[in-house]
């Protein structure tokens, strides 16, 4: 089954209003953009679809050793700018489990690609994203970067280079910071992921059918509130 795209988004936006979520700086790269085969790393599942995730991850987290690494050149190198938070993808979610890797015969398009490598530095990134989360959601790779750039474009990101400096920070904090900043959301409805050490790696926030902030599941949310958690700020 796939997800009813126009009415929900227009509530969207409806509720809150658009504002930029990212202020870091970001180049677009001049000429056509290369994507790579995507293979599939799990079995197809398809099944009804009764919200949505969409996952945040921290730049300075994930670059941490990466910054040489070739493939991840774009996101990582500074060469195409500095990013914070980025979107690693916008997940259909089941009751019991996820759909995935759904038929999905088509690319997305040169316009769309570039309107979304601000918000996703990376174009493989993107096309797997698209391929294993977004067929299973929409016909169109088009239309599935359209709504998560709007769902993007709808946040208000917190100041987490300052949030990093406060002693004691929590993942209770974590969430306030993101509520605060957001007021259609509640501290349940972001959920984190944080590495072994304690590094926050990403922010999980949870909606429901109707693209609606929702919230989340005891898999998606995370860390208890009490849960003492690090930002890596790059430096």
């Amino acid at each position: 089954m796939r997800a009813v795209w126009v009415s929900p988004i227009v509530a969207l936006l409806c509720h809150g209003g658009i504002a930029q979520a990212q202020a870091y700086q970001c180049a677009i790269p001049r000429g056509a953009i290369t994507l790579p085969r995507v293979t599939p790393d799990g079995p197809r599942r398809e099944m009804p679809v009764t919200g949505y995730t969409l996952a945040l991850s921290w730049s300075p987290e994930f670059c941490r050793s990466r910054e040489d690494r070739p493939q991840n050149a774009r996101q990582c190198s500074g060469r195409a700018g500095s990013f914070g938070l980025i979107v690693h993808g916008l997940w259909p979610e089941g009751r019991a489990s996820w759909p995935q890797w759904c038929e999905a015969s088509r690319q997305p398009s040169q316009t769309e690609l570039r309107q979304s490598l601000c918000m996703t530095p990376d174009a493989a990134l993107l096309a797997h994203e698209w391929a294993k989360h977004g067929s299973c959601m929409t016909q169109s790779p088009d239309a599935y970067l359209r709504v998560t750039r709007i769902l993007w474009r709808s946040l208000r990101l917190p100041d987490y280079d300052a949030l990093s400096r406060r002693d004691g920070l929590t993942a209770a904090d974590v969430r306030r910071a993101f509520a605060d900043a957001n007021t259609a959301f509640e501290p349940e409805m972001v959920g984190l992921v944080v590495n072994e050490r304690g590094w926050l790696r990403e922010l999980r926030l949870c909606y429901g059918r109707d693209f609606m902030p929702a919230h989340c599941d005891r898999r998606r949310l995370g860390p208890e509130d009490d849960r003492q958690v690090r930002i890596w700020r790059g430096l």
